[in-house]
């Protein structure tokens, strides 16, 4: 418990204690759009938080982590088609095939040192062979989709995640909190020392006697497996799957923005982003769509990413905690 606040400072508790209760009140306060525009919000946020434990902790570029969300879906979402097996049950194996699909591609990746932007295109080689696969397999509802039955979206069954959007409200806003106290617990222990060190300068970090190969393992088998939980509640949320979306580049892009606008490597990062990209996406969609702008969201997410580049290179976050005084914690990391 001491690590998880070590270095705060006395103010950040007091922001913490007041985001932490608009987030509890939050859906009794707005209408049924507004919900689902949280629960969306709060999905990227997590799965930024997953992504940026890979690429912001430990350096690894992954540009197809809607493989891991994919796997994690299709896993969950097939059981409980065909077998009536409730999430809670199958998030375990979704999450073991998740891993193991992170572990292939990290073996490969780091056994033949593949870098940088190599491995990122092995990741989404590995993103479009699944996609593929998925694509010709019946058992998984191949390019007719896989839908889950939905009996009621008022009455609450927490065990098989069906129910209201409130239900879900809160179940990923305890998924979100849950994966940020998690990636602070990381970074400010031994692992994620080593982590920052290879991030950093690898070649350098196995001179000193790092184990470089077994300490990428671990980060990219935490965020793909963390990334598959997300792909649970993406199923039991949105009840349908289809291969085209679920595993495309573009989801995987989609994913990734959010942390990058909000500061990579940095833990509040990736929620500053979703907070700041979703709700302007959403926006801009709601206020084009009479007059057929399609492409107006990427074109957005872009200017945004290439502002970011220009004037705000390491991120929202870092210059927010700047204006809060939040970067001159008492004997800690600003982060």
């Amino acid at each position: 418990m001491n690590r998880l606040f070590e270095g705060l400072p006395a103010r950040a508790f007091l922001l913490l204690a007041i985001l932490a209760a608009a987030l509890l009140v939050a859906p009794w306060l707005v209408n049924d759009y507004l919900l689902s525009v949280l629960i969306i919000v709060l999905y990227f946020a997590y799965v930024g938080q997953a992504w940026n434990l890979m690429i912001g902790f430990a350096g690894q570029l992954s540009l197809g982590h809607a493989l891991f969300v994919g796997i994690g879906a299709y896993t969950s979402a097939a059981i409980f088609v065909h077998f009536g097996i409730g999430p809670w049950a199958t998030v375990f194996i979704a999450v073991l095939a998740s891993v193991l699909a992170g572990s292939i591609i990290g073996y490969l990746g780091f056994r033949f040192s593949i870098r940088g932007v190599y491995f990122a295109l092995l990741t989404i080689a590995f993103a479009e062979f699944t996609r593929i696969m998925v694509d010709h397999t019946e058992w998984l509802g191949s390019t007719q989709g896989l839908f889950l039955p939905v009996a009621n979206r008022e009455s609450i069954d927490l065990l098989n995640l069906r129910g209201s959007p409130m239900m879900f409200y809160y179940v990923i806003l305890g998924m979100t909190v849950a994966a940020l106290v998690l990636c602070r617990l990381l970074l400010n222990s031994k692992l994620g020392y080593y982590w920052q060190a290879i991030r950093e300068d690898q070649d350098s970090a196995q001179a000193y006697g790092v184990n470089v190969f077994r300490y990428k393992m671990i980060a990219v088998a935490i965020s793909s497996g963390l990334t598959g939980i997300a792909g649970v509640f993406y199923a039991f949320y949105y009840n349908n799957l289809f291969p085209e979306t679920t595993f495309a580049t573009s989801r995987s892009i989609e994913m990734i923005l959010g942390t990058v606008v909000g500061g990579v490597g940095t833990l509040f990062g990736p929620i500053v982003g979703a907070f700041f990209l979703t709700p302007l996406g959403e926006l801009l969609t709601a206020l084009t769509d009479d007059i057929g702008l399609d492409g107006i969201k990427p074109f957005f997410w872009g200017i945004c990413v290439a502002g970011i580049v220009l004037f705000r290179p390491s991120g929202l976050w870092p210059w927010i905690a700047g204006l809060l005084g939040l970067d001159k914690p008492a004997g800690g990391e600003g982060k």
